[in-house]
């Protein structure tokens, strides 16, 4: 991975000379000579890379190479940070601050240039022992335009194979499992057992969402165990999705209620728990209380899986066990064949594998000793490489890496296999991968999130961007090549496209953390485990990245800054931590100097982030999200390399009005709710580079600062109480010379009733790149189908006492995905969806229509629906008979209708008279 560091570090070097040239007098001759020496290095470093694993020497070599670049850049950095200092101290009164500074200056720049030429001749002579290891230098001719080109599109293409969990030989296992799972007179428990890779997770999500099971019990819950588990979350998290509409109470009680609550509710109604990926006794014997122990309840049950056999006999030695088997050798290549190939389809009959191609396969996944997981990876792996020759390679290499004797035993083969992946990873994938270590385990994280991670800490060159894109699509780019090769799971957003959330299946997680250990990427510090965590650090103290695991209820140690003047990113995870952890680091937050990365989570103490945020002059990427801050400092406004600032705290946040200064802002996260401390609109005029601005509030900021963000490609924005700021907003969203992609804006006003404001409205729905639309308030006219754009993907109208039915018009809509109508938006009592009608439309809420009566769907209208949301429409009479023509409904939920209307659904004790028109959908819960 050195190739990576040196990569980062000669960017970040062109970069700042570029950018800030007038801050090296003094060094720059240092800096440009010690650019080109790494230059040289870079061209080694490919084939030492692939040679550190047999040859300690190579490694330890690498391992040097690795910490030179770091030092250089470490150093390159302060030199910048006290030039910034500096120019801020000329700007004082204070002439002996003033001399101070100057004279600090002076001597920051005799050590810095010292420190460089130093590190030159160390990199000279690390130069001329390559000769003696057998390195030799490899030029990479690079990509042209069309071949990058090409593979961007393939990337682009695959993304709905990337999120397919296959299963190959276990049809019949499911269909005997489901069997267990539905009926009431066996196992209250039904435990899948094995080692890691089986596909254990895999199979219960089928289980999970099979129509037979879906159509059995009455609540569904999810929830992932994992080693470290907290049990106040756990049941959080299960009662909220049995009982959503109490989310609220349920945030609020404490553990005896929670206990009780949970314990009631599947005594209740037919609820199917399951607990992913339990590691021990202890986390059960916590979470028995709260599950019943007989079946004189409804019948709920629960579906657990884990590692070891001991924990599911302990949970319940009478219950069901079932061991995923591991696959043939037929089956492991026909696994193969599916990930490798995904666009062989059944429907593709003129697809042939090459026979040399498919001998070398057949050969290749024997080491994976038949476990999924290991064939995944393979296959993903094999996806990338598209003749013979690159096959051949593959099975030279894994032959080669397999053979080098590690170890013995299954496991061991699956883990080199594992670890193969993360060798064939091009050097520019490493420490994307490596990444992910910073993470708890089975934590999902937002796709965003991650690629501005990436884009703060420099790992992604400018180099990679296509035309058209920015930054932010070469790391989506990046994220499908991991999530191509089975290396990251990822969900992709069903309207929107690309990649929603991601996560690190345990095996591949375990092989990160390793990785991550071996190259000294990363370092955890876990305050739930042991109460000295800090004492741990100084074994590996020039880890570039630390994560913070902090305990809920206790006073946590401040983290040893000392030894923390190298990091690159700090996770602080405090899960509602209410100690003053905060408080005793802010004195130290000044050792942070190179922080690019700082994300804190959870925090409840203090009221006010620490002035001392000012001073972290390199800081990229600040995130307080689900923290409960009430107050900024208005030192954010030094902050001048910042790209992403995400506020979207849990509470009404006051903001400095400095946020205009921070001229590099990419993407900015407002809270819901904020008010600024000078009482005036938030500014935002000076975010030229702005890409991403989330929650703009006209009443909170203002709508003539949207001229000069020029680079805006997503907005969401709210207009409240009036319009008198829709048209400026209209004018943004329409302007044909910006780069904005997508929009989302929510208007709460009186109405639109008037000849003016109905005009205003059909302005809006044609703007082109109108993406989202909310409106709360009455409308006296829905306008005709053709003044809608044909972007918009999502609508929602709250209380527009429409006397029309507004289905004739919004069924003509294209690309309509999701459709929401509340609270007597429609004050009729037919409705009517006719054939063709609603092509795109995956989910749809009727909610409080308080007169409808009837509803019609004709055969072929939402020919893609996928869920449907019926609730307080009182009057309804029943269903629509065409539903039973929506093959594709997957789920239907009706909530608070009269009992009569209900019954008509339930298929229990004789079924109703409704239930033969949704008898197909596999999830319908009555509530």
């Amino acid at each position: 991975m050195a190739e990576a560091v040196v990569s980062v570090t000669l960017e970040t070097i062109r970069d700042l000379l570029v950018e800030e040239a007038k801050f090296y007098y003094g060094v720059r001759s240092e800096v440009e000579a010690i650019q080109q020496e790494l230059q040289r290095m870079r061209s080694f470093l490919k084939d030492a890379d692939s040679k550190q694993d047999t040859d300690e020497r190579v490694q330890n070599w690498v391992a040097e190479v690795r910490e030179a670049a770091y030092d250089i850049e470490d150093n390159v950095l302060v030199f910048v940070a006290a030039k910034v200092a500096s120019r801020r101290s000329r700007n004082s009164r204070n002439v002996f601050r003033r001399m101070g500074c100057f004279l600090k200056e002076i001597v920051t720049t005799y050590r810095v240039g010292s420190r460089i030429s130093d590190i030159k001749s160390k990199i000279s002579g690390l130069t001329t022992s390559l000769q003696t290891y057998g390195i030799k230098p490899i030029t990479d001719p690079g990509e042209g335009a069309s071949s990058k080109n090409g593979r961007i599109n393939d990337l682009r293409r695959s993304y709905s194979h990337v999120v397919e969990e296959d299963i190959v030989g276990l049809e019949e296992d499911i269909k005997m499992l489901v069997g267990h799972l539905v009926d009431e007179q066996k196992d209250r428990v039904v435990s899948i057992y094995g080692m890691g890779g089986l596909g254990k997770t895999t199979i219960a999500r089928k289980l999970y969402s099979h129509s037979d099971v879906r159509r059995h019990f009455d609540g569904f819950a999810w929830t992932c165990v994992s080693q470290q588990w907290d049990k106040k979350d756990i049941m959080v998290g299960i009662l909220i999705k049995l009982i959503p509409e109490k989310r609220e109470d349920i945030l609020c009680m404490r553990d005896e209620e929670l206990v009780k609550q949970l314990h009631d509710v599947q005594l209740k109604k037919k609820c199917l728990v399951v607990l992913d990926d339990i590691w021990s006794g202890q986390a059960w014997e916590s979470l028995k209380p709260a599950f019943p122990n007989s079946r004189t309840g409804e019948g709920s049950k629960i579906l657990l899986t884990t590692r070891n056999k001991e924990v599911a006999v302990f949970v319940d030695p009478n219950g069901f066990l079932y061991e995923p088997r591991f696959l043939s050798n037929e089956e492991s290549w026909e696994l193969l064949q599916k990930k490798a190939f995904p666009r062989r389809g059944d429907d593709n009959a003129e697809f042939k594998i090459d026979p040399d191609m498919e001998k070398l396969g057949k050969e290749m996944v024997g080491p994976c000793c038949g476990l999924p997981l290991a064939i995944l990876v393979l296959g993903g792996l094999l996806i990338t490489k598209h003749t013979l020759r690159d096959w051949q390679m593959v099975y030279e290499n894994i032959n080669w890496y397999l053979a080098r004797g590690r170890g013995h035993g299954q496991q061991q083969a699956v883990n080199d296999v594992l670890a193969f992946s993360y060798h064939d990873l091009p050097f520019q994938f490493k420490q994307c991968f490596l990444y992910f270590a910073n993470f708890p385990e089975d934590f999902e994280i937002e796709a965003e999130k991650v690629y501005q991670f990436w884009l703060a800490e420099g790992i992604i060159s400018q180099d990679e961007r296509a035309e058209e894109e920015t930054m932010m699509d070469v790391a989506e780019r990046y994220l499908a090549e991991l999530a191509q090769r089975c290396m990251v799971q990822v969900n992709v957003k069903e309207t929107a496209g690309g990649f929603k959330n991601c996560r690190l299946h345990d095996l591949m997680r375990d092989l990160c953390i390793s990785k991550a250990k071996d190259e000294n990427f990363t370092k955890v510090i876990d305050f739930r485990r042991e109460k000295k965590a800090t004492e741990s650090y100084a074994s590996s103290n020039t880890a570039r990245r630390v994560s913070v695991y902090l305990e809920t209820n206790e006073t946590n140690s401040p983290v040893a800054c000392s030894e923390y003047n190298h990091i690159r990113s700090a996770f602080f995870y405090a899960s509602d931590c209410k100690g003053d952890f905060l408080q005793h680091m802010k004195s130290h937050l000044g050792s942070f100097k190179l922080l690019r990365v700082l994300d804190l989570q959870g925090f409840h103490y203090p009221d006010e982030l620490p002035k001392a945020i000012g001073d972290l002059i390199h800081l990229r990427y600040l995130c307080l999200s689900y923290s409960q801050f009430k107050k900024l400092p208005s030192s954010l406004g030094k902050l001048i390399f910042l790209e992403t600032l995400d506020l979207e705290a849990d509470t009404t946040l006051e903001i400095p009005n400095v946020v205009w200064k921070m001229g590099r802002l990419n993407h900015l996260y407002l809270p819901s709710n904020f008010l600024t401390q000078d009482g005036a609109k938030l500014r935002l005029d000076g975010l030229s580079e702005l890409e991403t601005l989330v929650n703009f509030n006209t009443s909170l900021c203002d709508v003539k600062d949207l001229d000069r963000l020029t680079n805006l490609r997503k907005l969401r924005a709210a207009i409240k109480d009036n319009l008198d700021d829709l048209p400026n907003i209209i004018k943004y969203i329409s302007f044909t010379q910006n780069h904005l992609r997508r929009s989302s804006l929510s208007i709460s006003c009186p109405q639109f009733c008037s000849d003016a404001e109905l005009s205003l409205l059909r302005t809006l729905l044609g703007c082109h790149r109108l993406y989202k639309l909310s409106i709360r308030g009455h409308i006296a006219k829905l306008p005709e189908h053709y003044h809608f754009s044909s972007t918009i993907a999502k609508i929602a109208f709250k209380a527009s006492a429409l006397s029309e039915d507004p289905m004739a018009t919004l069924e003509k809509l294209p690309k309509l995905s999701s459709l929401t109508l509340y609270d007597s938006t429609y004050v009729g009592e037919e409705m009517v969806c006719l054939t063709k009608g609603f092509p795109r439309l995956l989910y749809l809420k009727l909610w409080g229509l308080s007169n409808l009566k009837t509803w019609r769907i004709d055969e072929g209208a939402m020919p893609k629906l996928t869920r449907l949301v019926i609730a307080h429409c009182g009057k309804l009479e029943m269903l629509p008979d065409g539903l039973k023509f929506i093959t594709t409904l997957q789920k239907l939920n009706v909530r608070w209708m009269p009992d009569g209307f209900k019954n008509r659904l339930r298929a229990a004790d004789g079924e109703g008279e409704d239930f033969y028109k949704v008898r197909h959908v596999p999830d319908i819960k009555l509530d």
